[in-house]
């Protein structure tokens, strides 16, 4: 399966709090998606492996993704390192993404930016031919996305491109809200409370969206970086429709 845009965490739960008003937008504009996590969460204080992945699979179908995977690396102690690499490789390979979309470069967590680094190498080498992989013991041919973009997780960084996901916002919420035992969502949930389970926190989720929303003229945005530059085929890309 071909996709037009692969989204990359590297725990289940970064992408819909990171890019997954992005990725409801470009569904509805006929794009096929999907999503890869890196590990299955396994350290995370609330929750299990197996309630991970049940969210997991409730959120994808909210978002309307075609697949979603778990590549099982170890939370915590996966490297960005010629193993890994290739075990990234192997699925950009299979899905030949125009676009990925993965953690930021840095931040509190450092889990976000060594996978933010991950998923940049693996992209650039998936490009080199004399890379070699294997899928299904198939030989697989090089492929490079043509640009990856890196969501803001919890520090801030200037954004360098803003997307308006107000039509979405409230879907991409749900999605976020599937994750009960992470979020202050589903107050129920056993285990103690953390940093993302305080009542604050998605409150800041909305915030951040609405601080970049009101820089673009609009009421909730999304922001990304990129270490390559933005190009449009034409001006038209520029204006923002009133309505």
């Amino acid at each position: 399966m071909k996709l037009d845009i692969l989204a990359i965490g590297v725990h289940p739960d970064d992408v819909e709090l990171g890019c997954s008003g992005v990725l409801i937008n470009e569904i509805r504009n006929g794009k096929v998606t999907g999503i890869v996590d890196l590990t299955q969460g396994e350290l995370g204080t609330r929750g299990t492996v197996e309630t991970r992945y049940a969210e997991s699979a409730a959120a994808a179908a909210i978002i309307g993704v075609r697949v979603r995977e778990n590549l099982m690396m170890r939370d915590g102690f996966f490297r960005n390192d010629e193993a890994h690499q290739l075990e990234l490789i192997r699925i950009i390979r299979r899905y030949r993404p125009e676009v990925v979309i993965g953690n930021i470069l840095d931040d509190r967590h450092p889990d976000h930016g060594r996978a933010g680094h991950l998923i940049a190498d693996a992209c650039f080498l998936s490009g080199l031919a004399k890379v070699e992989t294997e899928d299904h013991g198939a030989p697989q041919q090089k492929w490079r996305p043509k640009y990856v973009l890196h969501y803001l997780q919890d520090w801030y960084h200037e954004p360098d491109l803003l997307v308006d996901i107000s039509d979405v916002f409230e879907q991409r919420m749900e999605s976020i809200k599937a994750y009960g035992t992470q979020f202050s969502a589903n107050e129920n949930s056993d285990g103690p409370q953390t940093y993302i389970s305080t009542p604050d926190f998605l409150d800041s989720v909305v915030a951040r969206a609405r601080m970049f929303g009101k820089r673009i003229g609009v009421k909730y945005a999304e922001g990304f970086i990129t270490e390559k530059k933005i190009g449009i085929r034409s001006l038209d890309a520029l204006i923002m429709v009133e309505t």
